[in-house]
């Protein structure tokens, strides 16, 4: 794990409106915690989220990216691979992604999913690891 990276904010929107729905200050890439993240259930609802991470890195990354895993009771439900590419050493950077829903016919209701749902992003520089993060989504 690269000592010299750390998410300075994340935030999430409701990407027709622009709204935001979620954000959260904490450094969610420390790996030797299960974070937490109360979002609100309408998220549920939107055709699309739009995910914004503000990270910094001490060090130059060749090729960062993202391998996410939604995880429903331990079980892998939808994966996600995300590229940003090159990160200057000494630099803060913003990265928005969009992440599609599902189709409403295979959404769980919040009530399902709340407590039982954990994303674990490992972040990358090309196939070596940087941070591993893990945070449980609880839907209120």
């Amino acid at each position: 794990m690269s000592q010299g990276f750390r998410l300075v904010a994340m935030n999430l929107r409701d990407a027709d409106s622009g709204k935001l729905l979620w954000q959260d200050s904490d450094d969610l890439s420390n790996p030797d915690v299960e974070h937490e993240a109360r979002v609100p259930k309408k998220i549920l609802k939107c055709r699309a989220v739009s995910r914004e991470i503000t990270f910094e890195s001490a060090d130059a990354l060749e090729n960062f990216r993202l391998e996410q895993r939604v995880l429903f009771k331990g079980q892998p439900l939808e994966e996600w691979n995300f590229d940003f590419g090159f990160v200057m050493p000494g630099s803060t950077n913003t990265w928005q992604s969009m992440i599609e829903a599902a189709p409403e016919s295979q959404m769980m209701p919040a009530s399902a999913l709340s407590g039982n749902v954990v994303i674990e992003t490992k972040f990358l520089d090309g196939d070596d690891i940087v941070t591993t993060s893990r945070v449980r989504i609880f839907y209120v």
